[in-house]
């Protein structure tokens, strides 16, 4: 697997300057082909590529499971990616119509409302909370990277990447080359919550979201919308949830 950070040399300053042996994160700029047709170029670490592909088709709704891809292969820093769907470039170009013309609320109205029993109690959400912690070794390495993580009662899937979209885009990807459920899990991330990032979860039918920062106003309305519980601030033994608390147990 490549190495996700790199050593250098910095000059650190506070009462006198001195050179000092650094860490940075990698990233690379990884294209996406599908069917022939560029889906786009993406800046990420250069890890879980494979997952990243899956995940990033599920969370846009290019395709609806893992089953729907039929071959992919990573040359390089290009990944081919063969799908029989015989729908794909009219949900290609809704996506990208969405993007261009309808903004937010084109994405919205292409994204279902999230349907799931799910229920956790706050010792899991601080359970999530602090392992997630434990695992970020690239940013206790360099300070530069973002971590999702996958939760459910038999899983805690964690990635760690310097984008945070693409962190959830590949633990959606991983979780789905596992066939895990997703209606019956939650997401853990570090960053702040948007709604573009809220509209990848609820597409692939996640009820909860969960991080140690913000929403934004975009993901507040996203998550109202789309039946998706937000979860914010869990640090210190505490956490707000800002829509759809009754799947939260307290």
């Amino acid at each position: 697997m490549p190495e996700m950070y790199e050593n250098i040399k910095a000059v650190r300053i506070n009462d006198e300057s001195h050179e000092i042996d650094e860490k940075i994160s990698r990233d690379e700029e990884i294209k996406i082909i599908a069917n022939k047709t560029v889906i786009g170029n993406f800046s990420m670490s250069p890890t879980h590529i494979k997952e990243f592909s899956y995940g990033y088709l599920l969370c846009e709704g290019l395709i609806s499971s893992a089953d729907d891809i039929k071959s992919v292969d990573i040359e390089d820093r290009t990944v081919n990616i063969s799908t029989d769907l015989a729908d794909f470039d009219l949900r290609r170009e809704l996506v990208m119509s969405s993007d261009c013309f309808g903004g937010m609320r084109g994405k919205m109205e292409l994204t279902k409302k999230v349907k799931s029993h799910l229920k956790v109690s706050k010792e899991d959400i601080f359970m999530a909370s602090k392992k997630l912690r434990e695992k970020s070794k690239i940013w206790s390495e360099t300070g530069g990277t973002h971590i999702a993580a996958l939760v459910n009662e038999d899983n805690f899937i964690n990635i760690e990447d310097v984008s945070r979209h693409v962190a959830i885009d590949k633990v959606v990807g991983a979780a789905s080359l596992q066939g895990i459920d997703f209606s019956s899990s939650f997401i853990f991330s570090s960053g702040r919550m948007p709604g573009d990032m809220i509209i990848k979860i609820a597409r692939v039918g996640i009820p909860i979201i969960a991080s140690k920062s913000a929403p934004t106003s975009s993901g507040y309305m996203v998550g109202k919308e789309a039946n998706v519980t937000i979860i914010g601030f869990v640090r210190g033994g505490r956490f707000n949830i800002y829509t759809h608390p009754s799947r939260i147990t307290v």
